[in-house]
């Protein structure tokens, strides 16, 4: 593993990073033991200097006309981003998205343990989702604080998320994951991810309307 400081990876490197990592985790076990920038590139139809570059930002270990060991790799990555170490989640909101985001087996691959959803519906609160519990947001502070929960997941109605964020970082978290299609405002301190599906489907619009119209 490469040591690096933080302030050198630019988000655009973080982002390409998690794609390298996702092809690699699904190539077969009887893949050559070693791949190049080269043959990455090719697969992810990137620019080869640029993959390069990205690789050589998080690993050191790769050799001139032999490339870098897939497996050692992958764990150069994965430790770059900490996956090797578990965080604990919770999410807050337990309608259909909340509830999917419980069910993900995923997230453990990734070095995030999702332990718990909080919500106000007394319907719900007590009932487990794929053996997790959904409690009533009240419980929420104990329950950060003996679990020692870092990162919260926000995903009620817009109109909550605010509300939710300062509830979030009151109880000690650090980082949070906003599914609620809102703006919320947070300390510097504070890490705030959005998961926009808005933006995403602009960019998506945009390629068709230029393939389309020919610009």
């Amino acid at each position: 593993m490469k040591e690096l400081a933080q302030k050198e990876i630019s988000k655009s490197v973080m982002y390409r990073l998690p794609r390298y990592l996702m092809y690699l985790k699904a190539m077969p076990e009887d893949s050559p033991a070693n791949i190049s920038a080269t043959m990455l590139a090719n697969a992810l139809n990137m620019g080869e200097v640029q993959v390069r570059k990205d690789l050589a930002l998080v690993s050191d270990g790769g050799r001139p006309k032999v490339g870098y060991n897939r497996k050692a790799l992958i764990d150069d990555i994965e430790q770059f981003f900490g996956y090797d170490y578990t965080n604990t989640a919770v999410i807050v909101g337990s309608g259909k998205l909340g509830k999917a985001l419980l069910d993900y087996v995923g997230f453990a691959e990734y070095g995030l343990n999702v332990a718990a959803a909080f919500d106000v519906d007394e319907s719900i609160v007590g009932t487990l989702e794929s053996g997790k519990p959904i409690l009533h947001i009240s419980q929420l502070e104990q329950f950060c604080r003996d679990n020692k929960v870092l990162i919260g997941i926000i995903t009620v109605p817009a109109a909550h998320a605010q509300e939710v964020c300062d509830l979030l970082v009151n109880n000690g978290i650090k980082a949070i994951w906003n599914f609620a299609p809102t703006h919320i405002d947070a300390p510097a301190d504070i890490l705030v991810q959005y998961e926009n599906m808005a933006t995403s489907l602009a960019v998506l619009s945009k390629h068709l309307s230029a393939q389309i119209n020919g610009y």
